[in-house]
């Protein structure tokens, strides 16, 4: 079933602690398939929102709503729609994977003769099968966390809250993490991420939030991000061997071309300014350094990524 209206709704939500205001009027919409990072500074903002989402706190005022069904209204019957994983989730470290499992599923209550399968299924998902008679003691980090992201998918919801779920991983084990994500996300579960590991992002979600103080600074598509703050490029210039004089040659050109800027030199054989050229400009670059008879052996045209973005809006500290 496709739904016409977004699988999460959020509108002038505000969340206080004591003096402080962790989230302030924040409206947001996810549409069903979306995978959203979150993404933000210290104190941005992000924890708070999942934590309101998944109706663990309850919000100073605003609404909310999981696939159309208000979690105020029908507290029980919004939260069915969801699947939580916190940053490092808790796990019991005595029982065996498939018993842990299990656990969970009566938690659900999955009926009892549907759960072999089910557990199956989800330790198949996540590369688990062999180790379900591990205990979990045994598991690595990277093992650990696809466990608690099957114990979260157990009950099929449609909406996934995962709070920093690639903190800690190694390359590898976040890689497995994120085919996992896509693979769930291609089945029309709506997921909400918030994540530190920005250079990711652009791989890994098809929209991304920046939160900054508890507001919502930017949010939509990373192509619609990079529309709206006007996209930035970045010519890279590498020449084969060390030349003073052609290095030297080509920071006078692209000095003087009007698509570049902050031309500077990285090292004695590269450089690397702004553009904000077309590709026919980058182009007419390259036929310039040609001409100059400078010998270089890689010259690449570089999209802004989600770091740079979230950099140039005014974030300083990442969390």
């Amino acid at each position: 079933m496709v739904y016409n209206e977004p699988m999460i709704s959020i509108k002038s939500l505000r969340v206080d602690y004591e003096n402080v205001s962790a989230v302030q009027d924040l409206d947001l919409e996810i549409q069903q398939g979306q995978i959203y990072g979150l993404v933000g500074p210290n104190g941005a903002g992000k924890t708070s929102t999942i934590k309101a989402l998944a109706g663990i706190i309850e919000p100073t005022y605003g609404e909310i709503r999981i696939a159309g069904i208000d979690l105020e209204i029908e507290h029980h019957k919004a939260l069915q729609q969801l699947g939580y994983m916190p940053d490092f989730p808790p796990v019991y470290e005595n029982l065996k994977v498939w018993e842990y499992l299990d656990v969970f599923a009566a938690a659900y209550l999955i009926p009892h003769r549907e759960r072999p399968q089910k557990i199956l299924h989800w330790l198949t998902r996540v590369n688990l099968l062999e180790k379900q008679n591990t205990f979990i003691r045994e598991l690595s980090r990277g093992m650990r966390q696809r466990l608690v992201l099957a114990k979260t998918l157990l009950h099929d919801p449609k909406v996934l809250l995962l709070d920093e779920p690639a903190s800690g991983l190694d390359p590898i084990a976040r890689k497995d993490m994120r085919d996992i994500l896509l693979s769930v996300a291609s089945e029309n579960k709506t997921i909400i991420i918030s994540s530190h590991i920005l250079t990711e992002l652009k791989e890994f979600c098809n929209a991304v939030g920046i939160m900054e103080r508890g507001k919502m600074v930017v949010s939509g598509s990373i192509e619609d991000i990079r529309q709206r703050l006007g996209s930035n490029r970045r010519l890279k210039i590498k020449l084969v061997k060390p030349d003073a004089q052609g290095l030297e040659r080509t920071i006078n050109m692209l000095n003087n071309s009007r698509n570049c800027s902050n031309v500077e030199s990285r090292s004695d054989t590269e450089i690397m300014c702004a553009f904000k050229g077309t590709p026919e400009d980058a182009s007419w670059v390259l036929k310039q350094i040609i001409n100059l008879n400078v010998d270089i052996c890689d010259y690449t045209c570089e999209e802004e990524n989600v770091e740079d973005i979230f950099f140039r809006i005014g974030a300083q500290e990442v969390s």
